[in-house]
């Protein structure tokens, strides 16, 4: 476990752009970067119980640790199968994408893994990317081609980029989206009543989109609607989460951007580098982590996830 030098950002943290984010801010505090040196940071999930924050670099194929009362970061685990998005499960287990297998895996209490789901009908996901937890128990995963490996068979994977349900309880997995380029960043409103999903596929088309949609979630986990609720064109949106009040914190080019619920632009938290993911954690909950190309930063807020 290593002790590193931190630093605090030296502009200001916070851009009102409405006075509805005022309420949102800390007076006077700072973003401060925890980690740096990573090839491309993603997936921060809290481990509460243990006081851990995690994250993966995926390229350098490991998922490090930040320890908030000592101020200290180590490596979790390593090798992790080209990690990406990490999430906790309702019961304080760590849920995460593995690239490299194509599956979502499950960290138990004792540190063993568990492999939940790698494929639907026979045949491989592409490359599961983000993934969120429901309230019921059930998983649910964005699968792009990002990190897909050419070389795989003709027909080993499955065709197009979706978004999958999977039931831990009777080992069933459905696609829930059909019409998406490559579906990034989820997350569920408060109440579990929506769930956003960003598809960044400008990527790897000219025209492609760069938006977040909203999808009314049925009590059979059928989704509905699917209507775009923010655009942004020319830009790179990526992981993103609710806090409490609805309001949607997302990673962006110039940091992180926080939206009113009905996607009006309310604020932003600006760092020095492209943001990909966040999360909500810390002792009080109200400690915004944010993984940012290279690095690691959090910041006091005056918000908290919706979602322990």
């Amino acid at each position: 476990m290593v002790a590193l030098p931190l630093k605090e950002i030296e502009t200001p943290a916070f851009e009102v752009i409405d006075p509805r984010f005022e309420a949102c801010t800390v007076p006077d505090a700072g973003a401060r970067r925890i980690w740096s040196g990573g090839r491309w940071a993603e997936g921060p999930a809290w481990l509460a119980s243990q006081g851990l924050l995690v994250w993966s670099d995926i390229p350098g194929d490991t998922i490090w640790s930040w320890h908030e009362a000592s101020d200290t970061v180590s490596t979790f685990r390593y090798p992790a199968n080209s990690p990406n998005g990490n999430t906790v499960d309702r019961s304080g287990r760590l849920v995460s994408c593995e690239q490299t297998p194509h599956r979502i895996t499950r960290t138990e209490t004792d540190g063993s893994i568990t492999s939940l789901v790698d494929r639907i009908e026979g045949r491989r996901f592409q490359s599961p990317n983000d993934v969120v937890v429901k309230s019921d128990g059930s998983i649910w995963f964005s699968d792009p081609s990002y990190g897909r490996k050419a070389e795989r068979p003709a027909g080993a994977d499955v065709e197009g980029c979706h978004v999958y349900r999977f039931d831990p309880a009777t080992g069933a997995v459905r696609q829930v989206t059909h019409d998406f380029v490559m579906p990034n960043g989820l997350a569920f409103s408060p109440d579990e009543s929506l769930l956003y999903i960003v598809d960044t596929g400008s990527t790897h088309l000219a025209d492609g989109p760069n938006h977040l949609r909203r999808f009314r979630v049925g009590a059979d986990g059928a989704l509905s609607g699917g209507e775009v609720l923010i655009a942004e064109p020319g830009g790179h949106f990526d992981g993103l989460r609710a806090d409490t009040e609805g309001r949607l914190w997302m990673g962006t080019d110039d940091g992180v951007r926080c939206y009113w619920p009905d996607g009006t632009l309310i604020g932003r938290l600006r760092l020095p580098e492209r943001a990909a993911n966040l999360t909500f954690g810390g002792a009080d909950g109200h400690l915004l982590m944010m993984t940012a190309t290279t690095s690691v930063y959090v910041c006091r807020v005056n918000a908290a996830g919706a979602t322990p």
